[in-house]
Order: C-alpha cells, then sequence, then structure tokens
C-alpha cells in the first residue's frame, strides 16, 4: 500500500490521512486507520514535551539548557493492532510522558474513550470538542465515523449470535426512532426483545428495523430466533398490537401470551377526563391486585357500574377481561413478573437517552452502533438475577415440571 510520508507535526495532514492512501480492500482502510492513530498520538506526544521544555518546537527564546533529542521508536497495542510510534526525547531524560507512559504497551485508551461518548449518544462534534478539551488534538469527524465503523463486525455478530434454547419470560415491543432514507426522513419501528433466562438474568435477544410495527414482521423475528436456538418460551408479555398473539402461537404453540395491563390503563384513561385519572386507576387496580379471581369478578362487577357513563373505558378492560383473569391462574411472584411490559419499557427508556439526541439517524448501521453500544452498558447492570428468582423458579417447575427442570443446571 503505498503512502505519502506522515509528518507527525501536521494536524492538517492527519485529519485527512485518508487522502494519502491507495485503498483496495478493507485491510487497506485498518492499516490506515493505524497509520492515523499513530501520527495522532505523535502529535499529542509531541506537545507534551512543547509544555515541558516550556517552549514550542520551533521558539528560538526559550530560556532553557534542556533541548530535544530525537525520539526512540516504540511498539504498542491498540484495538486496531499493534503500530509502531516515535516518543520524542529531551537531551536531560526528564520528559515523562502522559499519554503513553513508560513501559506502557496498550494505549487502546482515547479509541475507547471515543466508542464511551458515542455510546451516550453525543454527535460527532461533541466528540471532537471533548477529545480536543482532554489532549489538545483536534480529531475530525471521519476520524471518529471511522472508529465507530470498527465494531459493525461486532454489531452483526451480536445479532446473529446464538441464543439459550429455553427463556421463562420473554418481553416483546417496538419504539419508533427517527432513519433517513431516500424520500427524506420517516420514523421507523425499532423492534426490540428481552429474556429472562432459567438463572433469572435478563439479556436482549435482538433488535430490528421495519417501516412500521406488525405481527407479520413480529412472526419473521419470532422464526429466527427459533433458528438462532430458541426452542421454547413459557411467558411471552407484550402490548395489544393485532395478531401478535396469533402470530406467536404459529411459532411457539406451547407459549402463553399476556397482555400488558398497564397498556390497557393508558388505553382506557384516554377516555376519562384528566382529573379522574387517579380515580379509576385506583378502582381498577384493585381489579388485577385482587387475592384471587372470584374477588377480582366481582370488584370488576362493581367497577363496570360506578363507571357505567364511562363505556368506552369500561369496554377497553371487559373486551380485553381473559387478558386479566388469566393473571390469577399463575402464583403471586409470576404474575409480577409478567403483567406489564416494564421491562422493556424501562429498556426503551434507556435507549431513548441516546437515540434523541442524535436527530435523524444517517442509516439503518448508525442507528444499529448506537444501540449495541448502548446495549452493552445496561447489559453491565443486569448481571445479577432479578429479585426472588429463587422463589419464582421453583413455581416454575412446579407448574411446568419437565419443560423447566430440565434446563436447569445443578
Amino acid at each position: 500500500m503505498a503512502k505519502k510520508k506522515r509528518n507527525p507535526a501536521n494536524a492538517a495532514a492527519i485529519a485527512h490521512i485518508f487522502e494519502n492512501y491507495e485503498i483496495k480492500s478493507v485491510l487497506d482502510i485498518q492499516e490506515a486507520l493505524k497509520d492515523m492513530f499513530g501520527g495522532a498520538m505523535e502529535q499529542m506526544l509531541a506537545g507534551e514535551l512543547d509544555s515541558h521544555l516550556g517552549y514550542d518546537r520551533h521558539e528560538n527564546t526559550a530560556q532553557t539548557t534542556n533541548r530535544r533529542n530525537g525520539a526512540s521508536a516504540k511498539t504498542v497495542r491498540s484495538q486496531l493492532g499493534e503500530l509502531e510510534i516515535d516518543i520524542p526525547r529531551d537531551r536531560e531524560a526528564s520528559f515523562e510522558p502522559q499519554l503513553v507512559p513508560k513501559h506502557q504497551k496498550d494505549v487502546s485508551g482515547i479509541e475507547d474513550r471515543v466508542l464511551a461518548m458515542y455510546a451516550k449518544g453525543q454527535s460527532q462534534r461533541d466528540i471532537t470538542a471533548t477529545i480536543q478539551d482532554i489532549y489538545g488534538f483536534n480529531i475530525s469527524h471521519e476520524t471518529v465515523s471511522k472508529i465507530t465503523e470498527r465494531i459493525v463486525p461486532l454489531v452483526q455478530e451480536f445479532r446473529n449470535r446464538a441464543l439459550k434454547k429455553f427463556y421463562p419470560f420473554v418481553f416483546v415491543d417496538a419504539m419508533y426512532t427517527p432513519v433517513k432514507t431516500e424520500a427524506g426522513s420517516g420514523q421507523k419501528a425499532l423492534y426490540n426483545m428481552i429474556g429472562i433466562d432459567v438463572d433469572g438474568c435478563k439479556d436482549v435477544l435482538g433488535f430490528w428495523l421495519s417501516e412500521d410495527e406488525s405481527s407479520r414482521q413480529w412472526i419473521q423475528i419470532l422464526e429466527e430466533i427459533k433458528r438462532r436456538g430458541v426452542e421454547d418460551i413459557l411467558f411471552i408479555s407484550l402490548d395489544g398490537l393485532t395478531g401478535l398473539e396469533d402470530a406467536i402461537k404459529t411459532i411457539y404453540p406451547q407459549t402463553t401470551t399476556q397482555r400488558c395491563i398497564v397498556h390497557l390503563m393508558r388505553n382506557s384513561t384516554r377516555y376519562i377526563p384528566r382529573k379522574r385519572w387517579a380515580e379509576f386507576a385506583k378502582d381498577i387496580k384493585s381489579v388485577y391486585k385482587a387475592v384471587s379471581l372470584d374477588e377480582a369478578t366481582a370488584l370488576f362487577e362493581s367497577f363496570q357500574t360506578k363507571w357505567a357513563k364511562d363505556q368506552s373505558a369500561v369496554k377497553v378492560w371487559s373486551k380485553n377481561w381473559d387478558a386479566v383473569s388469566r393473571l390469577f391462574e399463575l402464583p403471586a411472584a409470576i404474575r409480577k413478573i409478567i403483567y406489564t411490559t416494564n421491562t422493556i419499557e424501562s429498556y426503551h427508556n434507556q435507549l431513548r437517552k441516546v437515540t434523541n439526541r442524535k436527530g435523524a439517524f444517517p442509516n439503518e448501521m448508525a442507528l444499529f452502533k448506537l444501540v449495541y453500544l448502548r446495549i452493552d452498558e445496561i447489559r453491565r447492570t443486569w448481571a445479577r438475577p432479578i429479585q426472588n428468582w429463587g422463589q419464582v423458579l421453583n413455581q416454575l417447575v412446579v407448574l411446568n415440571g419437565e419443560r423447566v427442570s430440565k434446563h436447569i443446571r445443578f
């Protein structure tokens, strides 16, 4: 690969380094990126030496006997692979570089910081400014883009990875985010799926993008996770998308589906004056929080009588009474997990904290990169089993026998 000679002191040359390469393959891009980071580090090290000596390279009025004394080559590791950089020296050997301390062989920190900032939803402009503030070095928007591009294979690997054979609980839902298309910017549906495994730990099973949310698309997603190894699911918590329950049954006929009670609450309160929301919510909550189905049925009859003038709101619950009554077939500990999609809605809120900062994404992969990096942060908070998992697992075994017990590791 032919290239022009690198000038570490020339920021403009570093910013446009890709113009100096003949790119014929992905490996050429990686080598160019490595060279760019090597040059960037050499420039920052030169700045450190300027500060240590108290004068710039070409300043002739410096009041010090200490001078520059060439450079020594050093091979260091980065996430892009090994690269060789020149460490500047001074005559008195008093210079102690901070960016690459003596004896340090790993310099992946800058790349990691760029990715960490990107994962928090910072724009390329913000990242550039932060690197300037920390290191005093201008890193171009193109460079930030190239750094984030290196995680594309990780995104693909994550989305195609093998999944576990069995998940007692799965939560499905879609959120909308703007993505640019040939016709301009438009809201697209980001499908998300979270599973709780037999150890009680949550994980993101995948994410997908489509023009809108439909049961047909969910069928394709369910077929995909089955190909990726998911043989059985006990419960799937979902919103009220038409046809979704039937779609699930075509792929996982033994799976119990549960409509989200919180979604029913939202759908019904829109028919109620805002000033009466709290009263309405309290009354219906006493129904689905009852200790038994008989008590819930009696309370619902009283509820229907009290709110008879608000038939549209009451109809939401009467039409979906099976979603409420089905809960009472389950012990309270299991019921608490499955009656709402709050698990995935909380996850959506975590994603929106970063996606909302970005505006419209230029393409699908730009969104996927950010979601993947955000997931990496979220998963660190999911290391422990959910609360009371031992009790939940025992109840699942009692109710489902070998369907659950054969997946438990002793």
